[in-house]
């Protein structure tokens, strides 16, 4: 960045003596997830006044949670290449032991119940399992084993039961906690998450009981517990064939698992990749108007009762304006997030009231009869063509590699297209309001021939960041030749901090930091009382002054609350970023001056990002710019439509560009601006200085 060779030499490395008070970030950040859940929840189904106006929009709900779960476009139906691996047998029912490729390679393990001395096709019960860890050493029996008491009373009781395990806990073992665990916020970048791969695999699992000759295909129910229950509701919204559904303790609102904490209870699986910005009641409201229940226990801490009481009420809306009232049921045990026998009895009623049309006393309870290893499908050796433990590779397609551009007016429009695409698809979380926001100044000084201002902006609704502003003190008069707007990371914050607090002084009085560097200082305010240049500095949400809680594990999970209110924290600052473009040109000295932008490492993609959708920001220093969305930034499915080397291309076409770092993985885009004919100097890679 400009004058780096100064700032360089000033890293911090005092650790947390060094840290900005985070409380202050942390309490901007709670507020922020309050106001904006309370905006999702507020429209949630509130344009909904007739039968007609949820039938209009039912099919776009149908088709976006489709595209949530990343089965938009819809994967094909290969083969299910089933196979029964053995039989157990019972005086009462037969349980076959079976696999099938839900799609190639990925393979679903699960138990049959059949019930004996069936004389006509029976109604089937798909069981999905929750999170049971049923394993001996380095054997995984699949959490079907622990959840074998469901199948066995239903097939006891005359249901086919279909229970199949989970891509995480089945025999072949998966991953549902790529962001909670293992850091792999890429899976936002691709739209991947683990709950479509377990919406995929029940839709095939229907496929599959539609070709066994004991089961009557037109009476489909879904049941489980837990994750169990929350795949019960993306099988139940987006498939049909279900006609009854009773999930367990799977679902409750945002306010619950965003402002109350809920999500840090819960893995991957649970939840739809937010593109559309949905509370859960939408999700609900998908299955109305089969008969559904919705089971809960009082004490349950991951899915507490008064989110699932909202849900209910939500939904009963619905279920109303089809006259389907009695359809829609609300049961609540006492105790905690247990697979208890209140909730199984009640869960039996509905489907023996609403698949058989009975209402029988039920004097069986549900009892586990086999060991775990009876029920295991696979022998020793797990298949050799399994794709499951790498589902999250290949399961939802990432764009194509681009194909470099020739045409520098095809490209233009393709850039277009592009921008659209952005708006529609990465970053529809930003608020389309756009109004001129409030802005104040809040310090003003001089320091040897140079004016330092603070001004405090709001970018959007409670989130409240700081424009520091430096030019010589005869340019606040006169316009200056050039704006540069210094985009800093918390690294690059710290190291500002090095030099600038002396001279913001009390606009910066709460940042702690180490001893003043006073040759940098004064190195700095030659540097700035001999050009005509203005320099600005922005540290957007969550760096510096509004840091977050520095823990890994609260940097994790509030980045995962962002994710379930469909945003992301870069995408955010990348729209704070674009907010600090409109108020420097606001400036009263500053209006229509032309504006460069730099940023280093993974803020330097928010700048790209940034600079790509505004007009007229005539260069672009990027520092340490990462050469793959898989290294950062995190923006909602953008590697389903692009990479930083295409965005950076198009930016090139709009603005100079400057990449400094080493001279790797920019080919396609060297190899276009020479195809397109584009300036020498339009881009350029130069080497970082040391």
């Amino acid at each position: 960045m400009l004058n780096r060779t100064v700032i360089v030499a000033l890293l911090l490395t005092a650790g947390s003596a060094l840290a900005a008070d985070t409380s202050r970030g942390d309490k901007m950040l709670a507020e922020y997830f309050r106001i904006e859940t309370q905006k999702l929840a507020d429209r949630t189904l509130a344009d909904v006044t007739s039968l007609d106006d949820w039938k209009q929009k039912r099919e776009t709900l149908h088709k976006q949670l489709l595209e949530m779960l990343g089965l938009d476009p819809m994967p094909e139906k290969t083969d299910l290449k089933p196979v029964i691996t053995g039989k157990i047998e019972h005086e009462e029912f037969t349980v076959e032991k079976l696999h099938f490729q839900s799609r190639p390679g990925l393979y679903v393990t699960g138990n049959l119940y059949i019930p004996k001395k069936l004389d006509k096709p029976a109604p089937a019960i798909l069981y999905v399992c929750g999170h049971s860890n049923q394993k001996k050493g380095n054997i995984s029996f699949g959490n079907k084993a622990g959840y074998q008491h469901h199948g066995e009373w239903f097939a006891r009781h005359g249901y086919v039961c279909l229970t199949i395990d989970s891509l995480q806990l089945g025999e072949i073992e998966g991953i549902h906690h790529g962001t909670h665990r293992f850091n792999m916020w890429w899976w936002l970048n691709r739209g991947y998450t683990p709950a479509g791969v377990e919406a995929w695999n029940c839709i095939r699992a229907l496929d599959y009981l539609e070709t066994r000759k004991e089961v009557d295909k037109t009476r489909f129910g879904v049941t489980g517990r837990s994750g169990g229950g929350a795949y019960s509701w993306w099988i139940a919204a987006i498939d049909e064939r279900i006609k009854v559904a009773v999930p367990v303790a799977g679902i409750t609102d945002l306010q619950n698992h965003v402002v109350d904490g809920c999500v840090e209870g819960h893995c991957d699986c649970m939840y739809m990749h937010n593109t559309y910005q949905w509370d859960y009641a939408t999700v609900a409201a998908l299955v109305a108007p089969r008969p559904l229940l919705i089971s809960n226990s009082d004490k349950d801490s991951i899915f507490p009762l008064d989110g699932v009481v909202r849900i209910h009420q939500k939904v009963r809306d619905i279920y109303a304006l089809y006259g389907a009232k009695e359809k829609l049921g609300l049961h609540i045990t006492e105790g905690p997030h247990k697979d208890t026998q209140e909730l199984r009895i009640h869960a039996f009623v509905w489907f023996n009231r609403f698949l058989k049309n009975e209402n029988p006393d039920i004097d069986v309870p549900a009892t586990k009869l086999f060991e775990p290893s009876d029920l295991r499908v696979f022998g020793e050796e797990l298949p050799k063509d399994e794709k499951n433990t790498k589902a999250h590779e290949w399961f939802v397609k990432a764009a194509e590699p681009a194909v470099v551009p020739n045409d520098l007016g095809v490209f233009t429009r393709e850039t277009r297209a592009a921008m659209i695409t952005l708006s529609k698809q990465v970053f529809r979380a930003w608020p389309s309001n756009y109004a001129v926001m409030s802005r104040k100044q809040t310090h003003s000084t001089v320091k040897d021939g140079v004016r330092f201002t603070a001004h405090e902006f709001e970018p959007q609704a409670g989130i409240k960041l700081n424009l520091y502003v430096a030019c010589r003190d005869d340019l606040t008069d006169a316009k200056p030749e050039l704006v540069v707007l210094n985009v800093l990371d918390e690294q690059g914050w710290k190291q500002w901090l090095a030099w600038s607090r002396s001279c913001w002084g009390e606009a910066l009085k709460d940042e702690l930091v180490v001893e003043q560097d006073q040759t940098a200082i004064a190195q700095q305010l030659r540097m700035l009382r001999n050009t005509k240049w203005a320099f600005v500095y922005l540290a957007p949400r969550g760096v510096g002054p509004t840091a977050f809680d520095p823990s890994a594990k609260k940097q994790t999970q509030n980045r995962r609350r962002l994710m379930l209110l469909g945003q992301t924290l870069d995408g955010m600052q990348t729209f704070d970023i674009r907010r600090a473009i409109n108020e420097v040109r606001r400036l009263d000295q500053m209006i229509r001056v032309p504006l460069w932008l730099q940023g280093e490492r993974i803020m330097a993609g928010n700048v790209l990002y940034a600079a790509l959708l505004e007009k007229d920001i005539v260069r672009l220093d990027l520092w340490h710019l990462p050469t793959s969305h898989r290294n950062g930034p995190i923006y909602m499915n953008i590697s389903r439509h692009m990479d930083i080397p295409q965005t950076l291309l198009m930016a090139a076409t709009r603005s100079q560009v400057r990449v400094y770092g080493k001279d790797e993985g920019w080919d396609y885009v060297k190899a276009g601006a020479k195809a397109m004919g584009l300036d020498e100097k339009q881009i350029e890679f130069r080497a970082a200085p040391e």
